[in-house]
Formats: structure tokens, sequence, C-alpha cells
């Protein structure tokens, strides 16, 4: 076991975990920040994505012992009242649909926006690819994200 001194959605947390922990099993477990979801455990599906610093990364296979000094940001994290704009797109769109790919896709989208304020369709769909929704809502995610630009 060893302490990590993380800044977990803008505010200090220490923990005592395992190095090798996954940082979702440390948001879930430790932090009771349920947001981050598991789905395949293999960083494929996205639903575990999280921001670090403003990269999108999959939350399953990343060693909590990587973090360091970075800033992570959970969908907790984003908006206290659901207000950023990526959520309310995400709203205005009827997105989703059984919603538990949404945290991942919503944090994907945000980590997009930030690096490439206006970016193509075909750019929407590079930077989102591999976010799996198995309701198929892809044609309202990329309406979604355009009308959060």
């Amino acid at each position: 076991m060893a302490t990590f001194n993380l800044n977990i959605n803008g505010k200090k947390q220490q923990v005592e975990v395992d190095p090798a922990t996954p940082i979702l099993w440390v948001l879930r477990d430790h932090l009771n920040l349920v947001g981050t979801k598991y789905g395949c455990g293999i960083a494929q599906c996205g639903s575990c994505t999280i921001l670090v610093g403003d990269i999108a990364m999959r939350s399953c296979m990343l060693p909590v012992s990587q973090i360091g000094n970075q800033a992570v940001t959970t969908i907790e994290g984003l908006s206290e009242d659901g207000d950023h704009p990526v959520q309310k797109a995400w709203l205005e769109h009827d997105v989703p649909q059984c919603g538990y790919c949404q945290a991942g896709q919503i944090m994907n989208a945000v980590a997009l926006l930030k690096a490439n304020p206006k970016p193509s369709d075909e750019e929407i769909d590079g930077a989102m690819n591999g976010n799996i929704c198995r309701c198929g809502t892809y044609v309202r995610i990329k309406a979604a994200i355009k009308a959060a630009v």
C-alpha cells in the first residue's frame, strides 16, 4: 500500500491503495465518485473515460501511481449543476437512452472540444471512435457535440 495525494475535481484527496490500482476503482470505491462507469475493463469501450489534465483517458487501465500531480476531472466535477455546455447539448439532443456510456461519452467530447473548439464531422468521428454506445445514439452524440460548440 502507498499513500497518494490526488487532485480530483479540484479537491485534494488522499488515498492509501496499492500503486497498481486503476484510478477507476480509487474513484468509485475509495472516493464514492460513481459517475465514472466500469464497462469492459480493458480500455476498449470508453465508459470509464475521465480527464487527466485536459486529456481523455480510460480509467479502468490507468494505475493511480501514474496520475502524479495532474488534475483529474470526472463527470461529477464537470459541473455541479449539470450546466456544462456539453451536458446541456446532450439533453437538448436527447442523447441518452440507457445512459450507461454517457459519462464517458461526455468526458471524451469535452476533451475533444478543449483541444479543437470547432471540429469537423470527421474530427468528431475520429475523436469519439472507441466510445461505444450499445443503444446506437451516435447521430445524436455528433449533433450534441456540434451544438456544444
